[in-house]
């Protein structure tokens, strides 16, 4: 048996029909998905010596929108939301995708660092902030000299 060497340019000349059947939407389901709102967004956190900073991007959302839950040191963000589209006279349409985002995220603080009641939320902007303040015994303290006797 002989190995044949096929060059695809001879086939150039015919329509492929699985080029057209790979190209469609069953493939490319992470971005139907996103563009459907069914992906988790996107949080930076970052640690400052007086706080933590966390960020959540929800682009389309509105502030009414989310959930934001602390539960001793646990914080949870969440979002349920559900987009009907109206559309009468006779509804013949051919193709019509449901719109449903939701999303649940859930994020454990250091224990006992947290002071739970000055955390302050804002969403702007396509973006959710939450500032979350240390409690002023768990903050960084500044370096010292001690002297040695």
């Amino acid at each position: 048996m002989s190995l044949i060497k096929r060059n695809d340019s001879d086939y150039t000349t015919l329509p492929s029909i699985w080029d057209n059947f790979l190209n469609r939407d069953i493939f490319n389901w992470g971005s139907n998905f996103a563009n459907r709102g069914s992906s988790v967004p996107s949080v930076n956190i970052k640690e400052t010596p007086n706080s933590f900073e966390v960020e959540l991007a929800a682009p389309g959302m509105e502030k009414k929108d989310f959930k934001v839950e602390l539960d001793g040191n646990t914080l949870s963000i969440s979002s349920e939301k559900e987009e009907q589209q109206e559309q009468k006279d006779g509804e013949n349409y051919t193709r019509k995708e449901f719109s449903y985002q939701s999303f649940y995220r859930t994020f454990h603080l250091p224990k006992d660092v947290v002071d739970a009641e000055k955390i302050k939320a804002k969403y702007e902007n396509g973006l959710l902030q939450l500032s979350i303040p240390k409690r002023e015994e768990a903050k960084q303290k500044p370096s010292r000299l001690i002297d040695i006797s």
